[in-house]
């Protein structure tokens, strides 16, 4: 593929024998990343307790920031002012960010994001979590939500994804979607669907403009995002309608596979959507990091990914080594002078025992998330970088067989 506006393109590289799975390069103004890849999330300009530099030199090859989040503090003319969100936070790598639609859901019906979500049985278009009260209205205009900082009332449109989106200055970044829940109803995703084709036209009109009116900035690509739910058709035809779109003679520059999946169906809903884009645009799966996850999806052609698991749980002392995960605040740490992961190269393993991150949670020192997020960004990057060599040597099948074998070994 000839690289796209502005030095943005993606170059597909070795193939898997399903003929989904590859490995690739994409190409952007502020350098490539080899894929398949983990996007290191630093939702508010910032992977959190971490230096950008850190980030860096963990493996990381870009950071996602949250459109939403930087729009409420300290708002995307800021950022823009500083001349986009790599200069705002130090970080000289590609940057993503997402559009705001994620906090639809989530403000709209209070649940996190969760891939294995039970669902047997329910079906509501009016669900909210207990003890949660609804703070977003969606129609077909945008979506009216309630700041979770101050209680102050916003308007999100597609036009105004986009034009905090240009204002945040981000590599690449993703067209304004609804993303709903698994207990919606067929009729709801249907109508949902609909809508967010309707929001991606939009979009793609605001960016075509937005792009000639800051023709002085380089270039960032726009994804659409294939929403659909659990269901083959509606997945299917969502990729194929987004496909073929065009506005102004521009297509969308890649695609997001977004809405809350079910774990056990993943691979399969990923092999769905993969199967109807075209090949030579890359596909980003948004909120996946669990390791047989990766696997799955990177089989079913996806390629790149983004989560705040690894850091989130890091902070709560949980870590990840090719045996499964831990809690090092337990007592049998207390006394463990080794690392992490002996076979770990990270900052962290590299300096630090169990013992000492044992004592930092129970003394409850900052330090302690610091180190242990290094460690989980460092395992969960340099995971996929080892899948993706694995696709590159032909090796795929056994290091897959062999990782998850190891480091789901102690299930059950």
């Amino acid at each position: 593929m000839t690289p796209a506006e502005g030095g943005f393109g993606f170059v597909p590289g070795s193939e898997l024998p399903n003929g989904l799975g590859r490995s690739g390069v994409i190409r952007t103004p502020h350098g490539d990343i080899r894929t398949p890849a983990f996007v290191a999330v630093g939702t508010k300009a910032t992977v959190k307790a971490v230096l950008p530099e850190a980030v860096g030199a963990l493996g990381a090859q870009a950071v996602l920031a949250n459109a939403y989040h930087l729009f409420l503090q300290p708002g995307s003319d800021i950022v823009d002012a500083a001349g986009g969100l790599g200069a705002f936070m130090n970080w000289p790598g590609p940057t993503f960010t997402d559009s705001g639609g994620f906090q639809v859901m989530s403000l709209g019906v209070g649940f996190k994001k969760v891939l294995a979500m039970d669902v047997a049985g329910l079906a509501d278009d009016q669900v909210i979590a207990e003890g949660k009260t609804r703070l977003a209205h969606v129609d077909d205009d945008g979506v009216t939500f309630t700041s979770h900082l101050n209680g102050d009332r916003h308007r999100f449109t597609p036009e105004v994804s986009m034009r905090i989106q240009h204002e945040l200055g981000a590599d690449i970044m993703f067209a304004f979607d609804e993303c709903t829940t698994l207990m919606n109803t067929r009729g709801y995703q249907e109508s949902s669907l609909a809508r967010t084709q309707a929001w991606a036209v939009r979009c793609l009109a605001a960016h075509h403009d937005l792009t000639a009116e800051r023709a002085d900035k380089p270039y960032q690509a726009l994804f659409g995002v294939v929403q659909g739910a659990q269901y083959e058709d509606l997945r299917r035809q969502a990729a194929r309608d987004l496909a073929a779109l065009e506005v102004a003679g521009r297509p969308f520059d890649g695609f997001g596979i977004g809405g809350a999946l079910e774990k056990e169906n993943l691979g399969t809903i990923v092999s769905w959507v993969c199967s109807e884009l075209p090949v030579d645009k890359p596909r980003h799966l948004l909120g996946i990091s669990e390791p047989d996850d990766f696997f799955a999806a990177i089989e079913a052609g996806a390629d790149t990914f983004d989560c705040v698991m690894p850091s989130r749980v890091a902070r709560n002392a949980a870590l990840y080594t090719p045996d499964g995960r831990f809690n090092v605040n337990t007592a049998a740490n207390r006394r463990a002078f080794r690392p992490i992961d002996e076979e770990c190269d990270c900052y962290t393993c590299a300096h630090y025992t169990r013992a000492y991150l044992h004592h930092l949670f129970k003394a409850k020192e900052m330090l302690a998330s610091t180190l242990c997020t290094i460690h989980n960004e460092h395992f969960t990057v340099r995971l996929v970088d080892d899948i993706r060599a694995s696709i590159d040597s032909g090796d795929f099948a056994d290091f897959r067989t062999d990782f998850l074998g190891r480091f789901y070994a102690r299930r059950g």
